[in-house]
């Protein structure tokens, strides 16, 4: 990362425990040099064993990797990051909208059959990501599941999830796919108002749909 993109991070990075006389032992890597290393793989697609000698033994980066999202650490800082751009963007750190989607990407052939199925809608064999972000675009809450599992299964457990982070959620958009018991059972239980936005059937391609100020890009296929 950049100069600028480090100092912007590292002021929200959460506090060691050794500093703060909680235990542990300093780390030997710099956290710029690691997070360097997992923003590489994760770009690259590539395995631990592969990481070029440049960064860290790759054992030592995966440790790491592995010991932050044990701890919850990746979270809280992808909400700090994500809390300082709505903020740069005249927005309240805490979201009050949201829009629901899903998306079913082909499994590699090392995607266990256990956790993967296929989507008949779209003809693809693998996983399926369902995800809420604010209107920003910014993620707030994401399930992956096997791509057999409807847009509908699996939101039932979406807007849980939702309103346990983001308390303040009370209006969440959605496309056609959402329709049914789960608008009813949205605004019962977790009081939030899911309003679908249809397209027409003679629909093709990119279309911009205007609701209610905001706007979503849906693309069929």
């Amino acid at each position: 990362m950049t100069d600028t993109e480090w100092a912007a991070m590292r002021e929200l990075l959460p506090v060691p425990a050794w500093m703060e006389g909680r235990g542990g032992q300093p780390e030997v890597y710099c956290h710029r040099q690691m997070r360097d290393a997992v923003r590489y793989l994760v770009a690259g697609g590539i395995t631990w064993r592969s990481m070029p000698a440049d960064f860290p033994a790759w054992d030592r980066v995966y440790a790491f990797w592995r010991r932050w999202r044990d701890e919850g650490l990746i979270g809280e800082l992808h909400e700090r990051l994500r809390d300082r751009v709505r903020q740069s963007e005249g927005r309240d750190p805490e979201p009050t909208a949201g829009v629901i989607d899903a998306q079913s990407l082909k499994g590699a052939a090392s995607v266990p059959a256990a956790s993967r199925g296929f989507d008949g809608g779209k003809k693809v064999n693998g996983r399926k990501r369902h995800i809420v972000v604010d209107t920003l675009g910014l993620l707030l809450v994401v399930m992956v599941t096997a791509a057999s599992v409807t847009d509908r299964e699996a939101a039932g457990a979406l807007p849980a999830r939702l309103r346990e982070r983001h308390w303040r959620i009370s209006r969440v958009w959605a496309d056609g796919g959402y329709t049914g018991q789960l608008v009813d059972v949205a605004r019962t239980l977790w009081r939030i108002a899911l309003t679908v936005v249809k397209r027409t059937d003679d629909t093709r391609g990119f279309t911009v749909l205007p609701k209610g100020g905001w706007w979503s890009g849906r693309s069929r296929g």
